[in-house]
């Protein structure tokens, strides 16, 4: 029978691989969009009225694609809508940031040296921020401001750096970035559940009722639209941050955010120029290498190198006290601190995996869930057993982890 933490563990799984066969979902229809509307044939006249075509190919047959300006003459009998992706991606993304860094706050999303509160505390600055990002972002697309959309991208893109360097003020480095994402995917999300499906409605509803639709409509959803487009893989890197090191826990991490934004304006404007036959502008990924390399320097210029001094306290205080603590806390650290160290010894290993260190005993509790899953239940650590942790010592592990309540 399942404990509570496996299923905790078989949870999170699926939440998060909900999350990623959304986002694939939402990501692909996007970019296929965006490349259809740029690469659509404007100089020729349509009997249709058309704005646009284009002839494709794919699995074997060929797709002859006609847009709109605004909306055809007459309301189709069946309309698709591409709108469940960006919700279900945002409803799984939140649920997994409620299930490992709410639920998992000590561990993920509190860092006392860098700003000593409480898990809820921390929680409620995660809500109100995400919150907060769209009603200043909306209000701005808004204003007489929005109207030029280059002033208005350069703005965004100092909101967001703003928002880098005040993340990193209050989470760890690891939820700083994994926030820095989820407060760019909910502008994204929010851009269709707010804005480009409330126009698309009014449209739609203008042709049943037999009235002729205001292109401004479409304009704001394309507007809105193309901000997606260029924050996307941005978002995707942030997301994928939080398994490497190197990028959350870099003195410089929200430098780091930061540049990656401009490789995700550098890159979509690559594949927006070719799809829209403006040309060939390969410079921009000479220009994204020499970010990239600037981000990898960034990265051990130097390492956060944060000893756990503060005192332990919640779960890992629960974990220090229980029964076999010593003995399990000296089979981690002989097992394990030769990678999970600030200056590992093996081979190989440069910095500690994950950013996870298990040197001390205060270590070893705050990871207590980590290593009861990672070394107890399973033999994923240490990986292939190289330092030949033995079956008795990984039942002393559960022993512990189930002892103290976990």
């Amino acid at each position: 029978m399942f404990d509570l933490a496996v299923l905790e563990a078989w949870l999170q799984f699926a939440v998060r691989w909900t999350h990623v066969i959304t986002a694939i979902a939402w990501i692909g229809s996007s970019f296929y969009f965006i490349a259809l509307d740029l690469g659509l044939h404007r100089d020729r006249d349509l009997a249709s009225g058309a704005d646009g075509e284009e002839w494709q190919v794919h699995g074997g047959g060929f797709y002859h694609i006609q847009k709109y300006l605004v909306a055809p003459a007459g309301m189709p009998d069946h309309l698709v809508w591409f709108k469940w992706e960006s919700y279900a991606t945002w409803l799984s993304g939140f649920a997994l940031l409620f299930l490992v860094y709410y639920l998992g706050g000590e561990l993920y999303l509190v860092d006392p040296a860098v700003l000593d509160i409480p898990v809820w505390q921390a929680a409620l600055i995660s809500v109100a921020s995400l919150g907060f990002g769209w009603l200043v972002y909306d209000f701005i697309c808004k204003s007489k401001f929005g109207d030029d959309n280059t002033r208005l991208m350069i703005l965004l893109y100092v909101i967001l750096v703003g928002m880098a360097w005040g993340y990193t003020q209050v989470f760890s480095g690891r939820a700083a970035l994994l926030h820095l994402g989820a407060f760019t995917a909910t502008i994204m999300s929010a851009n269709v559940f707010a804005v480009i499906m409330p126009n698309q409605r009014i449209v739609v509803k203008d042709l049943q009722e037999g009235r002729k639709p205001d292109p401004k409509y479409g304009k704001i959803a394309k507007q809105r639209s193309t901000h997606n487009n260029y924050l996307t893989l941005p978002v995707i890197f942030l997301m994928l941050s939080n398994h490497y090191p190197l990028a959350f826990s870099s003195a410089y991490n929200w430098v780091i955010a930061s540049l990656v934004f401009l490789m995700g304006v550098t890159i979509r404007h690559y594949f927006n120029s070719v799809h829209a036959r403006k040309g060939n502008p390969t410079w921009t990924w000479a220009v994204t290498v020499i970010l990239f390399i600037v981000i990898a320097w960034l990265s051990t210029a130097p390492m956060f190198q944060r000893a756990q001094t503060a005192e332990l306290r919640g779960e890992a205080l629960v974990f220090a006290q229980a029964d076999g603590f010593g003995e399990v806390s000296d089979i981690v650290t002989g097992r394990c601190a030769m990678c999970h160290a600030k200056e590992p010894v093996y081979e190989g290993i440069l910095w500690a995996p994950k950013g996870v260190r298990l040197e001390t005993p205060e270590q070893v509790a705050r990871q207590a869930g980590a290593i009861y899953m990672q070394a107890g239940l399973s033999h994923a650590m240490p990986p292939a057993n190289l330092s030949f942790m033995e079956e008795a010592e990984r039942r002393k592990i559960v022993a512990w982890y189930r002892g103290a309540g976990g």
